[in-house]
């Protein structure tokens, strides 16, 4: 029996929808990825938008439930980050111009002396996200 018109966008849409589910994107970005490294990336539009896609702002990790202090929701993160002495360790969880010193950077590339590598459970940041992370931070960590 042939199948409509209708019945096979029904089949096209519904697989594109499940073609992106899966959770965390791959350790690095594929062609399709429109992500790109910049140069002066903004908080809200790109580092913002790394703590939701990767997960770091879920309520169970540094959402509701604030894991070790650091709350990344959308509109209390950068307060949060900016000048902050982490909780386990003496170090400030972000240093405007010191990238290689600020905490998060050590924690997201695996070179913090406690815990765990960020995010806790998750696929580490791509060089893409590390790439913004870094420049970010090397600006200024401007509340842009």
């Amino acid at each position: 029996m042939p199948t409509s018109r209708a019945s096979r966008s029904v089949l096209a849409v519904a697989a594109l929808a499940l073609a992106g589910c899966g959770g965390d994107s791959p350790a690095e970005p594929d062609d399709m990825d429109p992500r790109v490294v910049k140069a002066d990336p903004s908080f809200q539009a790109d580092i913002q938008e790394i703590f939701e896609r990767k997960g770091c702002s879920a309520s169970t990790c540094h959402g509701e439930s604030q894991r070790a202090g650091l709350d990344l929701r959308s509109g209390t993160s950068y307060d949060a980050l900016v000048g902050v002495t982490a909780t386990t360790e003496s170090v400030i969880r972000v240093i405007p111009g010191d990238a290689e010193g600020s905490y998060i950077v050590m924690r997201v590339e695996g070179r913090q002396t406690v815990g765990n590598r960020m995010p806790l459970g998750g696929t580490p940041l791509d060089s893409i996200d590390v790439a913004n992370l870094r420049n970010w931070i090397a600006r200024g960590a401007a509340r842009n």
